[in-house]
């Protein structure tokens, strides 16, 4: 269980946290961000539904804006669009 942050295509990101419980997406959600320019967009995978809380209410709180959300088969998919 390793969690992967990669480049998907140019200005998109892929961060997969599916297997770890909180805070730890959130926290793995934050430093990726960290490392984005304005503009460009995180795909966040997670499985902990109480992640979907937490990630939204740092995005609020940052200025990110969560563009996309899916859930399917019990993994959630957040599109970030950072500030």
């Amino acid at each position: 269980m390793a969690v992967k942050f990669e480049k998907k295509e140019e200005g998109v990101y892929t961060l997969d946290v599916t297997g770890y419980v909180c805070p730890h997406p959130q926290l793995y959600t934050k430093k990726a961000l960290e490392k984005l320019q304005s503009g460009e967009i995180l795909e966040v995978v997670f499985d902990n539904p109480s992640s979907s809380e937490s990630i939204s209410a740092m995005c609020d709180s940052n200025g990110n804006e969560i563009i996309e959300k899916q859930m399917e088969g019990g993994k959630f998919t957040f599109k970030i669009k950072k500030a």
